[in-house]
């Protein structure tokens, strides 16, 4: 008698998903998605503030 040697195991078949895609949450939809820091330091705000302010609102 002769032992086949065990097959290897397959990677599962990728698969259609059609979920709705407005029901997942995107990066955009949090505040770190638009680049919000989280630290909520009032002074470091401020700071931020007037450096990012354009020359034009001086």
């Amino acid at each position: 008698m002769s032992t086949d040697p065990a097959p290897e195991p397959r990677d599962p078949k990728p698969t259609l998903v059609f979920d709705d895609p407005l029901n997942q949450q995107s990066s955009d939809d949090t505040d770190r998605g638009w680049g919000e820091r989280g630290d909520g330091d009032g002074a470091a705000d401020l700071k931020r503030f007037l450096d990012e302010k354009p020359p034009h609102h001086l």
